[in-house]
């Protein structure tokens, strides 16, 4: 049995928690930053990292008090390393570095990507006896800052087949909201909104970029724009509906068509936005093979995940006196080159 105290801090979440063995939660515990945040509109980098400063031990000792552990019990301690603020990350990894030099155990740096998708992986509750996905599987994380479509292949590795060229799937719910008057963070009030429709529906463009993996969302927002500006404007509520059935239709069947293509056993969604209620409903929907999600809770940023994700590498544990850094969020063209998403080892 293997036992996992993991951090992370991203972006505007601190967060704690205790794993065994890459699949049982003992403790997730999440300080969200989001009431503060939308006195702005979005996330200032600078008073997240501050807050991150303020949470990160009182979160750590509730993750340990909840899973009724002492730090004999733990094994490693592993933090998110990247994509995200740099001055987020750096607290979260230093603190976990600090943790881990304190009780002389090994330290494993995560990516936040890879996090989010071995939630997959997490039984939430469900028992060791729950399904698992099987490789190889695609896997599309979809977030505030990232939309990526990765091939996890039989060994583990991941290879990186399209994303966004623009805007991020979350962010463009985010700037959407914006524009039609809705605050922050615009995903859960964009759907709220649109389930007011009602029958009469409106259309919004799609742009499917054909022979390719990748999406675009920025004309959408583009469009979005214009429709609620016209003499002839529909109700917000059908605008805002239009919005989220776009962007589910271009992300679930760009994606079930690029399952059958690799031949994967599964697919697995992953990220916030993963928790939209139509995006859950269109991948099922579309997609010919089994589509692994998880619970809600876990889609958003948690430590949990980054738990998930650290048990696949174990042989990759440092000393935390090792000189480490953070890798920020780099364009996808770079990360690719940087082996980002090109980890050996197995899944959990």
């Amino acid at each position: 049995m293997t036992t996992i105290l993991a951090i992370e801090s991203s972006c505007d979440e601190t967060a704690a928690a205790v794993v065994v063995d890459g699949r049982r939660m003992r403790s997730n515990v999440v300080a969200s930053q989001t009431e503060l945040h939308a006195l702005t509109g979005g996330v200032v980098p600078e008073v997240a990292a501050r807050q991150h400063l303020r949470a990160v031990v009182p979160v750590v000792r509730q993750a340990l008090a909840d899973a009724e552990c002492g730090w004999d019990a733990i094994d490693y301690i592993a933090a998110t390393a990247g994509p995200g603020l740099p001055g987020a990350l750096v607290v979260g990894l230093n603190a976990a570095r600090g943790i881990a030099f304190a009780r002389g155990l090994p330290f494993i740096a995560v990516d936040h990507i890879e996090g989010h998708v071995c939630a997959n992986w997490l039984d939430a509750g469900n028992g060791a006896d729950s399904a698992v996905p099987t490789l190889p599987a695609l896997a599309l994380a979809v977030s505030g800052g990232h939309t990526e479509l990765l091939l996890m292949e039989p060994s583990g590795r991941f290879r990186r087949l399209g994303g966004t060229r623009d805007d991020a799937a979350g962010e463009a719910f985010d700037k959407v909201a914006r524009l039609l008057g809705l605050g922050y963070p615009g995903g859960p009030a964009i759907s709220r909104l649109a389930r007011e429709a009602g029958p009469h529906k409106v259309r919004l463009p799609r742009a499917w970029l054909r022979g390719t993996d990748d999406w675009s969302f920025s004309g959408l927002k583009t469009a979005v724009q214009r429709m609620a500006a016209s003499d002839d404007a529909p109700p917000l509520a059908q605008i805002a509906d239009a919005f989220e059935e776009s962007v589910a239709d271009v992300l679930a069947t760009k994606t079930a068509r690029a399952a059958e293509r690799e031949g994967v056993s599964c697919v697995l969604l992953a990220g916030g936005v993963a928790a939209n209620e139509r995006l859950r409903a269109r991948m099922r929907q579309r997609c010919a093979v089994p589509v692994f999600i998880p619970p809600p809770v876990l889609c958003t940023d948690n430590a949990a995940m980054i738990g998930a994700a650290a048990f696949r590498h174990l042989d990759q544990a440092v000393s935390p006196s090792m000189a480490l850094d953070v890798h920020a969020t780099l364009a996808p063209h770079a990360r690719a080159a940087s082996g980002a998403f090109l980890w050996g080892g197995s899944p959990a």
